[in-house]
């Protein structure tokens, strides 16, 4: 059982009962059903030249894979996906699509009421993730031995690509789990279960890949000895530092780092153990806050209120994902910076806010002040790349807006090493570019150690796609 936050004043574990608390962190989309998801595919129009296949990064041939659940073909609708997206499951429940490929859906811009894609594409992955054997073979083996470090989506999809083109992988990450973020930062109403970890498990029956946890870069790692003892190495580490408050933060308990916090709560085994506030702010305006905000009123906050410095339309979480929010009873409120915590007996009472407005599209704080009580503060205001016991400068790791920079085949500045996902530099922060980044620098690596010549990007996905076309 894990260990749990100790309860404080106002803080309790327990407020809901099972049967509630099952059936608020419940699946938030149920799979379709064989029946509804024909007539489903059945609204696609099949466009050539699909804007839907073109607003999704990793480039999945959508109306194909739609016209083979239309057929009756959901196994071969997954490995159309997979061949594209080995995390499709995943990506299927947490991609924005209604800002993907859904707003690029020709029924959205005639009727405002796009195909489904993002569900059609779960039902077709989950009749093969966890229950079929692996659809794709691999190569015959090079002889060739990869290190990628970090095993969340960027660093699974380069592992997969590389085992499948026939290389050795050794899979190191810092965690006791594979997974990165979809093992330990997605809301659990998003993906229930231990679905992640059965991701994890169909990535690596592919073979090829040796997977090594508790193994973190700087304290039990070292890049140079990785580049002695490996024919190229592949960075997907991640975010680990957290952004400042501002402000008067203090030290009162009560407040909460929400990546933190959400990792606490997918790792619970016991959701009525986990305490949580009567009233709770989070601060930020990202998919990482509605997530908290939703979760903390899922497990019997009584009043959860979401502040943001500015207006709505600057969220950065979608107007879908704030609907969600609102629906369940989630207070936004904006234009409201965090000035101070306010304490009592060394426990968080509340936030002061200052009032901001918009002036020639810069953010001025007006000197006005309102209070929030709140027995909880959780920080949602984003991420940063750290990484302790190693100055990348330092070896040759040349880095850019604070992350690692890298090419357009995700090539860093150091020969023999890659890097993809959250830390580089110029990435959008989402699962499904992480498993984009991670395949093109497998096809790079592949690439190089097959010493192949330029334009190998469209020779190796030539290669690629007769392999893929093995059994299933």
């Amino acid at each position: 059982m894990n260990e749990l936050s100790p309860p404080l004043p106002d803080i309790a574990a327990g407020r809901l009962d099972a049967e509630t608390l099952a059936g608020n962190f419940s699946d938030l989309h149920p799979p379709l059903e064989g029946h509804e998801a024909l007539v489903e595919a059945d609204r696609c129009y099949f466009c050539f030249d699909a804007p839907c296949m073109q607003a999704c990064p990793t480039s999945i041939d959508i109306p194909l894979f739609i016209r083979e659940i239309q057929s009756g073909n959901p196994v071969g609708a997954a490995k159309t996906i997979l061949r594209s997206n080995i995390l499709g499951g995943m990506c299927a429940r947490v991609c924005p699509v209604e800002t993907l490929c859904e707003e690029a859906c020709v029924r959205e811009k005639a009727e405002g009421k796009p195909v489904k894609i993002g569900m059609l594409q779960r039902h077709a992955t989950d009749s093969v993730v966890g229950v079929r054997e692996h659809p794709f073979t691999r190569a015959e083996p090079t002889g060739k031995r990869v290190a990628v470090v970090g095993a969340g989506p960027a660093g699974l999809s380069c592992a997969h690509r590389l085992a499948m083109l026939g290389h050795e992988v050794v899979l190191y990450d810092a965690r006791p789990k594979a997974g990165g973020l979809n093992e330990y930062g997605i809301a659990s109403y998003k993906a229930t279960g231990d679905f992640a970890q059965r991701e994890v498990e169909f990535v690596l029956s592919i073979g090829g890949i040796t997977l090594e946890t508790g193994k973190r870069l700087g304290r039990d790692l070292d890049l140079d000895d990785l580049r002695d003892m490996y024919d190229a190495v592949f960075l997907g580490i991640g975010l680990a530092g957290v952004n400042a408050l501002g402000g008067e933060a203090g030290e009162a308990a009560g407040q909460h780092d929400a990546v933190a916090w959400i990792a606490e709560l997918r790792q619970t085994l016991d959701l009525s153990r986990l305490p949580i506030g009567r009233r709770v702010a989070v601060i930020g305006g990202g998919m990482t806050a509605i997530d908290v905000a939703v979760q903390a009123k899922a497990l019997g906050a009584e009043e959860v209120t979401l502040l943001y410095r500015r207006g709505r339309e600057a969220m950065s979480a979608s107007r879908y994902e704030q609907e969600i929010a609102a629906a369940r009873g989630v207070h936004i409120r904006c234009n409201l910076s965090p000035r101070r915590i306010l304490a009592e007996n060394g426990h968080v009472r509340g936030i002061e806010m200052e009032r901001t407005r918009q002036d020639e599209g810069r953010l001025v704080q007006t000197g006005e002040t309102t209070l929030i009580e709140a027995d909880q503060v959780f920080r949602a205001i984003g991420q940063s790349f750290r990484l302790e016991g190693v100055d990348l400068e330092e070896v040759g790791v040349r880095t850019e807006d604070g992350r690692i920079a890298v090419d357009e085949e995700r090539r860093t500045s150091l020969p023999g090493v890659w890097a993809g996902g959250d830390c580089v530099a110029g990435g959008e922060d989402l699962t499904v570019v992480a498993v984009e980044d991670g395949k093109r620098a497998a096809l790079s690596i592949h690439a190089a150690l097959s010493r192949e010549a330029p334009g190998f990007l469209a020779r190796a996905s030539q290669t690629l796609s007769g392999l893929v076309h093995g059994r299933l």
